[in-house]
């Protein structure tokens, strides 16, 4: 069985594995295209109703406070439904915006998808 999703423009892959829904974001998040990364990101959430969502952010190298207000409504749904949000392979300048807002603490930061898939 293949447990792809059609992907998009920011999210270029998508797929189900077990309970969680595994997405790679690509590309500069900021005021721009953070609409359409939310409107991508709560369709794919409303149709595979993960109770784990793996975020890839190995392609994300610049982001901005509009991204990470996408990245905190993301998590509020999710943790409506007793889900989980799993941030893997951020990038430096990308880590140092969570830590400066201080979102570090409530998102759970994976090196890697293996580390994230075995929580």
């Amino acid at each position: 069985m293949d447990n792809s999703i059609t992907g998009t423009d920011l999210i270029p892959a998508a797929r189900k594995e077990g309970d969680a829904l595994v997405l790679s974001i690509r590309g500069e998040l900021d005021l721009h295209n953070s609409p359409t990364l939310r409107v991508d990101l709560m369709s794919l959430l409303n149709r595979a109703q993960p109770k784990r969502l793996m975020l890839d952010m190995a392609q994300v190298p610049y982001m901005d406070s509009s991204a990470l207000a996408v990245l905190v409504e993301v998590l509020k749904r999710m943790l409506k439904s007793n889900g989980r949000v799993f941030l893997v392979g951020l990038q430096p300048r990308v880590q140092g915006l969570l830590e400066i807002a201080r979102l570090v603490s409530i998102f759970t930061v994976c090196k890697d998808e293996q580390e994230a898939l075995a929580m």
